[in-house]
This record gives structure tokens, sequence and C-alpha cells, in this order.
């Protein structure tokens, strides 16, 4: 009881915002009622806890609206008490095997043979006291293993007032086969406080349907994949849902595999819906849809946004489903409450972090291509980013790395330019300063993940994995200054290396290609100047209306004074990892680090950088959900900007009413995370060996030395790029054919000696 106590204490913690009143002028939803859609909570919060668990249907009331529904898979033992648990096989998701060794079995479960350990071969008494859960889904945490199942009434008794409880019944058949009945359990129970019976068998439906108050529980015909085979009628399911009227007569709803509704081809990309949710509607039955989890991405259309893809069938504008069977209910709260009917909304006008794209919109298209920065603008990003590298024949554009191997197909064409510059980075790399601006446009773009695979990467959309043109620095600002976007954002890299060994002036090419776009005439977009060399940092002071940001690229944990006066000397800003500000263990987080704090007050603004939808990129306390880790920078942090692959993520939150705090009108908040509150509660034994803090910023590590001048050995005068050329006034068509011929004339011939 203590232990739980504490969990209690602990969960308010976690969630600090407090809930408030509905709204008083809800919007209308397109469900059979017109209410809004219910949040069903599969095993509790399964997409954290283990399912079924203690901890899982308690952080519900918690983290979830507040009439949500829990959800119990209804297992049997073998004097007929009912428990929660999904699988029907308690081997994986249980420690019944360590309870009984040799308690294997193989039953015929509907026409197919399973082997495992299963509740029927064992009473209540013997059984439920030591059954502890497991979790079995290998992306979410074991540091909650080892809770006792919940009865049934445990959980419709689980708070005050009792929540709303939704009882499946999968094995009908088989615990009849058996001589237990689901159905004389229920009577026993006299349905008290279950508001929801669902089972894929007609046959069980249609049994307790003259025993049920209807007003107070409803009845659901579960639907299996399109062909399995409903054990009643000996029919596919696909086969029965051409019929929907013969369903009415027994059950006031269906729950279908959310693909059913919206389904998805081979390559994971959405096709056009199937008519079943208005269909249902004309005949006066529910849909739910089932199937929704966080961590189990649907389609490459949702961008690994996990709102994005309940918004899809609740907001669609064409119709929307009756609820929502999830294992993350606090992000399908956040759809519902706090992004559904949101679509025209502005951001606030004043005061809000700003949203800087991470080489545009490069979790949806190759990293600093058109297609990037188009995406970019249109999902709502404020500063668009430029990372200027240098070709061999001093085109300054836009790309990630100086390094070609990772954003463009160089090593299909240019291995044999491989070269080893420690100067640069450890491993090998094709480099842009070795190749001429021809050959590099000649390379196809490529989107990738930014983790590996054996590190928990996930693919990016492969329709788009070589789609886009990359953009000269002039094109960019051409493109930035034709959108109206707030401001641009230039980063510069490598200046050192490329003047004294390439003979390439990238903070000239800078410079040259701003003034040529006005920039540095003009007050309406704003211009940051970003470097990890104060050196480069202090070449553009002389322009009063640019926004200088320190890139702090090594991982601190903290930032004493004395570094910090060091780069308010160069800088107004700066822009900091992630985990430069969150401290973490084991994918927990821990701490907060007091970097943002002690950079603003030394009233330098902080940008906070990269952010990325993909689940396998957050930290467990932001529940698979990056709104939440945006609503932890944003709300709790203060941070001034995150930059973002993902802009349409950042905007979308930024546009809900859940993001400001000043809201008293709010059903749900989306919260920041307290850090540590989860690492209260898990399992000592599963967590590693807390890790050595990261070093604070050393002030003598900030000051570069001053930049080398350009030398001019190894670069020959190149022409400028022709849409860099348009920008120049005052020069002819007649000079500018001289210069071109006389600088390809230079060129060949240092080529040929």
């Amino acid at each position: 009881m203590i232990k739980y106590l504490v969990v209690a204490f602990l969960l308010i913690e976690l969630i600090t915002a407090q809930k408030h009143p509905r709204n008083p002028a809800p919007p209308t939803w397109l469900t059979l009622t017109g209410k809004q859609p219910d949040v069903i909570a599969r095993g509790g919060f399964s997409g954290l806890f283990p399912d079924s668990s203690r901890y899982a249907y308690d952080f519900v009331s918690q983290v979830s609206l507040p009439d949500s529904i829990y959800y119990c898979d209804l297992q049997l033992t073998k004097d007929g008490v009912g428990f929660c648990q999904t699988e029907l096989n308690l081997d994986n998701s249980t420690n019944i095997a360590n309870l009984f060794p040799k308690g294997q079995k193989t039953y015929n479960v509907n026409g197919k043979d399973m082997r495992g350990w299963f509740a029927i071969d064992y009473f209540a008494d013997q059984l439920l006291p030591n059954l502890t859960s497991v979790q079995n889904v290998l992306t979410r945490p074991n540091a909650f293993d080892g809770q006792q199942l919940l009865i049934v009434e445990d959980v419709t008794s689980i708070s005050k007032p009792p929540p709303r409880v939704w009882l499946n019944v999968q094995y009908d058949l088989f615990y009849n086969q058996h001589k237990i009945s689901p159905a004389l359990y229920l009577q026993d129970l006299r349905f008290a406080g279950i508001n929801y019976i669902s089972s894929p068998e007609i046959g069980f439906l249609k049994s307790i349907g003259a025993k049920v108050d209807k007003v107070r529980t409803k009845l659901v015909l579960r639907f299996l994949e399109p062909e399995a085979i409903e054990p009643t009628t000996n029919q596919a399911y696909g086969e029965i849902l051409k019929n929907l009227a013969a369903i009415k007569p027994f059950a006031s709803g269906i729950l279908v595999p959310k693909t059913y509704i919206w389904p998805v081809n081979k390559d994971m990309y959405l096709m056009p819906p199937s008519t079943l949710v208005t269909d249902a509607h004309k005949q006066g039955l529910e849909v739910y849809a089932s199937g929704f989890a966080n961590d189990f991405p649907g389609s490459y259309n949702y961008s690994y946004d996990p709102t994005a893809e309940y918004l899809q069938f609740i907001d669609n504008g064409q119709f929307s489903v009756d609820g929502v069977l999830t294992d993350f209910a606090p992000t399908a709260s956040e759809a519902i409450a706090c992004l559904a009917h949101n679509k025209n909304a502005s951001k606030p006008k004043k005061g809000h972090s700003l949203i800087i794209s991470h080489n545009g919109a490069s979790g949806d298209y190759a990293g600093c291509t058109d297609l990037a920065y188009e995406k970019a603008v249109m999902d709502g990003a404020d500063i668009i980013d430029c990372s200027v590298q240098m070709s061999k024949d001093g085109v300054a554009f836009c790309l990630d790395s100086a390094d070609l191997l990772g954003d463009t197909t160089a090593i299909t064409t240019f291995m044999s330019r491989s070269s080893n510059i420690p100067e640069i980075q450890p491993m090998k790399g094709i480099f842009s300063f070795d190749l001429t601006w021809s050959e590099i446009r000649s390379l196809k773009p490529q989107l990738t993940s930014p983790l590996s695979q054996d590190m928990g990467g996930l693919p990016r959309n492969p329709a788009n994995k070589n789609k886009g043109k990359f953009l000269t620095l002039a094109e960019f600002l051409n493109f930035a200054k034709a959108e109206a976007v707030t401001g641009v954002l230039i980063n510069i890299q490598n200046a050192p290396y490329l003047a004294s060994k390439k003979g390439l002036d990238i903070v000239g090419a800078v410079t040259t290609a701003l003034s040529n776009a006005t920039f540095d005439k003009q007050s309406t977009q704003q211009v940051m100047i970003q470097s990890d060399d104060t050196s480069v940092l202090a070449k553009f002071k002389e322009v009063p209306s640019y926004h200088r940001v320190y890139d702090i690229m090594d991982i601190i944990g903290d930032a004493p004074k004395p570094s910090v006066d060091e780069i308010k000397k160069y800088a107004d800003a700066v822009d900091v990892r992630r985990p430069s500000i969150f401290k973490s263990t084991a994918f927990f987080l821990s701490n907060f680090t007091k970097v943002v704090e002690e950079m603003h007050a030394a009233n330098i603004s902080v940008h906070v950088s990269p952010l990325y939808n993909e689940y396998t990129t957050l930290a467990f306390d932001f529940f698979a959900d990056p709104l939440v880790e945006l609503a932890t920078l944003i709300e709790a942090l203060k941070v001034d900007a995150v930059v973002t692959d993902y802009p349409a993520t950042a905007n979308a939150y930024l546009r809900s009413p859940c993001s400001d705090p000043r809201n008293t009108n709010l059903e749900y908040p989306i919260s920041p995370v307290e850090p540590g509150a989860l690492l209260e509660i898990a399992a000592p034994q599963t967590l590693p060996p807390s890790g050595a803090p990261a070093p604070a910023l050393e002030a003598a590590s900030i000051v570069d030395p001053p930049l080398p001048p350009v030398s001019k050995e190894e670069n020959p005068a190149a022409p400028a790029p022709a849409d860099q050329k348009k920008s120049e006034s005052g020069r002819s068509t007649t000079s500018l054919c001289l210069s071109l011929v006389l600088a390809l004339a230079l060129s060949l011939i240092l080529t040929v000696h």
C-alpha cells in the first residue's frame, strides 16, 4: 500500500499542469452522436508500462482525458475468476513460466494449435497471488516489470469516481470448450462497472444480449483481419462487414483494425479511405478503430508524428470514428483535445519560441533541397536554414556536411575522390571542396535517417529518397525573400581549413551573397549567422542587424559564468544539443541541466537542436510523443528556438491552445515532464549505473584563433553560378561571357599542369 501511495504522489509530480473545466463552446464532431471520440486505453497505459499492470491502469487517469475508457482483455482461471491480460498464452507477458516450469501445454484455439501457459490450468489462489507482469514489446522499458495483474473488480473500482470500463471477451468458444463460461462470469458479476463488452464471436454477443442493460452497457462486435473466420457464422470478417444492417440487432457498434478505415499499401502509404465509418453511421452503429501505438508507425504519410495519425481518423472533414483503442492514451487525448479542429489557428503573434528548420523539412525530403525548403515554409517554419559548403570552384551551396557521402549519391560516382581529412572529421569522406559545382549538381540528394539501423534508426519516406535538387546559397536567399519567411539562418563550418588549405573564402562568399540579396540593408527578415568558430562570428559584427549564434557542438553539463561571459562577446544566442539540456539514464530523464537558465541570465538566447519525431530518439518520459518533448522544452525550459527536422510538428504544437499556459479552458494539457519521476518507480536492478556527468563548458575552449588568410595556391579564380551573377549589378553580358571564358581557360591550364 505504501508503495502505491508513493506512486500516486509521483504521478502528481509527473504531470504538473492542472486540468481545467471543459471549453464552454466545444466543436462539432462527425461521430455518430456528435460528441468527441472516446480514448480507450488498451490495458491501461500499455505503451509505457506492462499491459494490464497496476501502474498501467493507475496512470491513465493522470495522463489522459478524464473520461478515458479502461480496456481489459478478459482471461479466466480454472475456477472462473476473471483478470485482465491481453494474450491467452501468458508466457510472453507474465512470469508464469518461472512459476510453473513444467506447465507448458498445447491447446487448439479456434482451429489452430497454440503452445504455452494458460490460465485455465490453474486455480485463482494458485495463480494470481504470484503472477506478475512482464513487458513484451522490446522497444518499451522493462523497468516496471514485476507488478501484480488486476482482477476485473480491481479495474472497475480503481478510482473514484469509477472509470468507464471496456471488457473484451476474445475467446468465449475456447473457454466454453473447457467448461468455463464467460457469460456466466459476467452474470455473476452482474455486469457491474462494465460499460462496454466486445467480442469477435457473434454467438457470444447474442447470448448475453437479453441479459445486459443496453443503456448502461454497450455491446460491440470486434472484427479481426478480413480473412479471419468468425467461429459462429463460419464467415470471413471481410464478408460480415458487407452486411452492416445484420449487426445492428445484437450490437451498438463495431471495433475494427484501423486499416479497415484507412488502408495502407505494401509500401506503407495511405490509400483512399473506405466508406466504412459513413456506412456504419447510417445503420446507427458506432465505429471504434484499434491498433494505435506511437511505437508502431502506421504509414510514412504521418512523418512519425503519432498525433497526425489520430487526426486522420477524427478530423479529416469527411468522418470521425467514435473512439480509438490505443496503447498511448496521452497522445490520443492531446490529438482530440488540443489539435483537432485547429488547422486554421495561427501561432501566437509575439513571444513564442521560434521554429528553425534543420536543413529544411529534412524528415520528409532530403536535407537542403528545394523540396525540403518548400515544405519547411509550408509547414510553418519561422526561420529556414542553410549550412554553407563550398565547391572546388568556389560556389557556396547548402548542405548539412562538407562530406557528401551521407546526403548525396556521391559514393556511386566519386569514391575514387575520397580522402581522409582529420581537421574535418575522423573518417574518410568525399568532400565538396574536392568536386566542382557541376559535379556536385550531377548528384542526387539522399534522404537518410539521423540514426543507423543498429542504433534504432527508422527509415524515412522512401518515396522521397532522391527527390529534389540542391540550392546554391544565392538561390536559397532568393527563395527566402520570395517566400517572405521570418528569417534565415546561415551556418558556417570549416572556415579556417577552407581558407588555409583550399583557398576558399567561405566567410567572404556568405557576406557577398547576403549583400547581393540585400539582406544587410533591411530589417524585415531576420538574419542569423551561426558558427562554432568565434572568429567567424566576429567577422559579422559590423552588421548590427545580424543575429550571431554560437554553436556548442559538444555535450555540456553546465555553463559557468566565465564561459557565458566569453560567449557574450561574440554571440547573441547559442545552439546546444538536446543532451546538453536533458540528463538521462537508460533513456529515462533524471534531471534538467542549468544551461538554459545560465544563458538566459546573460541575455543569451538558447536554440536546441536537432529535434526528431522518431520515437527511438525520445526519452521514455516523453511517451514516444514529440509534442511532449516540445512542451517540455518550450513551456518548462523556455527555450527561444527549436531546430527541427519536422517543422510541421512544432507548428502544430504552437498553434494548439494547449501550448498557451494562460489558457484556462483546457480540457487536457500537453504537460511538460517532471524529470526523475519515472526513475523513482523503476526497478533499480533494471537500470545501468549512472554515467559520468557531461563536462562543464570551459571558457578557454570558446575563443578561436583569427582566421588565416585565404591561400591562393590550390583554388583558381572561379565563375559565380548563374543565379548569383544575376543578382550582381553593373556587369554587362559581354563581360560575363569574357569572365566565363577566361576562368574556364585558366581552370583547364591549371588542371593540365
